[in-house]
C-alpha cells in the first residue's frame, strides 16, 4: 500500500505554494479564447446548420473542449513540471503509442478517408497528433537538460535526437498530418537550439527539413499543387487554388472596419472550412484590419510574456519548455495566418485557441497550464 500511495503521489497534482502565476499571460489567452468564441459563433452558424441542421455545432462542442481543457490546465498547473522532467521517457513512449493507435481497427476513426489523424474513444473523437506536441517537446526539453555539453557533439548529441525525431516523423507521415509534423518540427528546433545544440547542427537540420519538405511536395500533388498555389494564386482559382482565392476575397473585402459582426459573405458555403483552419479570413472580413492586426499583437504578446518566464526559469528545463511552448503555439498562429493571406503556402494547422477542434483546444490549454506552473516558479518577479 505504501508503495501504490507513492506512486499516486507522483501523478496526483501536487499543492505548490510559491510565486503567483504570471497574470498578464493568462490574461492575453483569455482575451484570444474569448474571442474565438466569439468568432467561431459568427463564423460557423451556416457551416453547421448546413451539415448538421444545428448553427450552434460547432460553437457548443468547443465550449465542451473549453471544459475538459479547463480540467487539464488545472491539472497542469498545480502539478509541479519537474515530475514531468522524471518521466519523459514514458511520455516518449505515449506519444509513440498514440501516433499508432490511429491505425488500430476499432480505434481508428473513420470520419477522414483521406488520413488516419482521429481515434474513437468512447464516442469521442480525439486528435492524438495535438497531444504529442506537448508530450514530446516535455521528452525533448529533458533530453537536452540530461546531455549536459555533449549535446554539442553530433555522435552523442545531435544524431540520437535525429533518431528519435525521425521515428515521430515516420509515424506523423505514414497518417499523413505534415501540417502538425511541420510544427512538431520547428518547436524541436527551437528547444534544440535554446538547448545549447550547436548553430552548424542546426543549419544542417534546416537545410535535411528544407530537402525533406520538398520532396514529400513532389511526392504528394495536392501538397504539389498547394506550393503552386502559393506561387500564383490566380492559377486554376475555381479548382485546387479556390479556397487560396476565397481567403483572400475575404480578407481584402473586410477592409479596415470590416463589413461588421456577422455580415461575412464568404462563410455563406463560399470559403471551405470557416469553422477550422480558415476562421481568420472570416475575422479579417467582419472585424477589418485592426481586429486582425490585434489578434497578430495577442499572439506576440503571448510569446513575449512566455519569453520572460523562460529568462527567469530556475533550470535550463524549465527554460527549453517554456521557450517550446511559446513557438508551439505562436509559430502555429503565424503558420496559419500566413497561410491563409498567402505569405507561405497553406498546411492546414488550425488557429489555436480560436479553430473548432477539441483535441486542440485540450492540448493548448494543457500546455499553457504548464508555462503558468514554470511561472510560479522563476528566479525572481
Amino acid at each position: 500500500m505504501a508503495k501504490l500511495a507513492q506512486k499516486i503521489r507522483q501523478v496526483v497534482p501536487a499543492k505548490i505554494k510559491l510565486g503567483d502565476p504570471d497574470w498578464p499571460l493568462l490574461i492575453i489567452v483569455a482575451v484570444i479564447i474569448l474571442f474565438g468564441l466569439i468568432m467561431l459563433t459568427s463564423a460557423s452558424g451556416t457551416l453547421a446548420y448546413s451539415r448538421y441542421k444545428d448553427g450552434y455545432y460547432f460553437i457548443k462542442h468547443q465550449i465542451y473542449a473549453l471544459f475538459i481543457g479547463a480540467g487539464l490546465f488545472w491539472f497542469f498547473f498545480k502539478t509541479d513540471y519537474h515530475r514531468w522532467q522524471k518521466n519523459a521517457m514514458y511520455l516518449l513512449l505515449t506519444s509513440i503509442a498514440m501516433l499508432l493507435m490511429v491505425f488500430v481497427p476499432g480505434l481508428a476513426s473513420s470520419a477522414n478517408s483521406k488520413a488516419h489523424s482521429w481515434i474513437n474513444i468512447f464516442g469521442f473523437s480525439l486528435q492524438p497528433s495535438e497531444f504529442v506536441k506537448l508530450f514530446f517537446l516535455i521528452y525533448v526539453a529533458a533530453w537536452l537538460e540530461s546531455r549536459g555539453k555533449t549535446i554539442e557533439d553530433f555522435s552523442q548529441g545531435t544524431a540520437p535526437f535525429l533518431v528519435v525525431l525521425a521515428v515521430i516523423a515516420g509515424l506523423m507521415l505514414m497518417q499523413p498530418d505534415v501540417g502538425t509534423l511541420s510544427i512538431i518540427v520547428l518547436t524541436s528546433f527551437v528547444a534544440w537550439f535554446i538547448g545549447g545544440g550547436r548553430l552548424s547542427h542546426i543549419f544542417g537540420l534546416t537545410l535535411i527539413a528544407a530537402i525533406a519538405l520538398l520532396f514529400m511536395f513532389k511526392s504528394a500533388d495536392y501538397r504539389m499543387q498547394r506550393f503552386q498555389c502559393y506561387l500564383n494564386p490566380e492559377k486554376n482559382s475555381r479548382t485546387t487554388c479556390y479556397q487560396l482565392n476565397q481567403s483572400l476575397i475575404a480578407v481584402g473585402s473586410g477592409g479596415i472596419f470590416g463589413r461588421g459582426f456577422g455580415a461575412s459573405r464568404q462563410k455563406l458555403m463560399y470559403l471551405p472550412e470557416v469553422s477550422g483552419d480558415a476562421i481568420f479570413p472570416i475575422i479579417g472580413e467582419e472585424m477589418g484590419f485592426i481586429f486582425s492586426s490585434a489578434l497578430v499583437l495577442l499572439f506576440i504578446g503571448l510569446f513575449y510574456r512566455s519569453y520572460l518566464i523562460a529568462k527567469r526559469a530556475p533550470d535550463q528545463f524549465g527554460r527549453v519548455l517554456a521557450i517550446g511552448i511559446a513557438s508551439w503555439l505562436t509559430l502555429q498562429a503565424f503558420i496559419n495566418i500566413g497561410g491563409m493571406i498567402s505569405l507561405i503556402p497553406m498546411t492546414g494547422v488550425p488557429l489555436p485557441f480560436i479553430s473548432s477542434g477539441g483535441s486542440a483546444v485540450m492540448a493548448g490549454l494543457s500546455a499553457l497550464g504548464l508555462l503558468m506552473n514554470i511561472s510560479r516558479q522563476v528566479k525572481t518577479r
